[in-house]
């Protein structure tokens, strides 16, 4: 897994800056971009053989693409959902016991992996997807830089992912 880890890390200081742009042109929210941003990077994780990738900076925008047409996807199939129906028929009132329980599993995976992360990279993490605080905010508040704040995403993200698939510690 360290081929991925490599690659990632040295995409990442090369291009990330370029794919965000290419993200905030293509979507909707600044927020959007910078997940797409974070998605992108995080399926690049996931290839099965990145030693292999000729051209890692066109397999990285490939793969960005594929990220933002299923952004836009999701957006469509979200608008067509709360125009069609009624949002409070469309909420579960009563989603299941099975249901309930794997998210409560999901949720105490994730809880224990973000509680192994580094102090700073917990307090970003935190910031970001629990309050939703965008990453310039993050850094002015705990006096970082902004890529500093996107490693840090990018690490406790990494590491949820690792849990999820039921990996080591990140």
């Amino acid at each position: 897994m360290s081929g991925a880890h490599d690659l990632v890390g040295r995409l990442h200081a090369s291009e990330g800056s370029r794919l965000l742009r290419f993200f905030r042109a293509t979507l909707r929210s600044p927020q959007d971009a910078a997940d797409a941003t974070q998605e992108t990077f995080l399926r690049l994780m996931g290839a099965p053989r990145p030693e292999a990738i000729a051209n890692p900076q066109a397999y990285l925008f490939a793969v960005a693409r594929s990220v933002a047409i299923a952004i836009d996807r999701r957006a469509a199939r979200d608008r067509a959902l709360f125009t069609d129906a009624d949002p409070e028929a469309a909420a579960c009132p009563d989603p299941g016991v099975e249901r309930l329980l794997a998210a409560r599993q999901e949720l105490a995976l994730l809880a224990r992996a973000i509680r192994r992360l580094p102090r700073r990279c917990q307090q970003v993490f935190i910031l970001s997807r629990l309050h939703g605080l965008p990453n310039g905010e993050i850094a002015a508040q705990l006096g970082i830089s902004r890529n500093m704040v996107e490693k840090h995403i990018m690490r406790a993200l990494i590491g949820c992912a690792e849990a999820r698939r039921g990996g080591g510690a990140p």
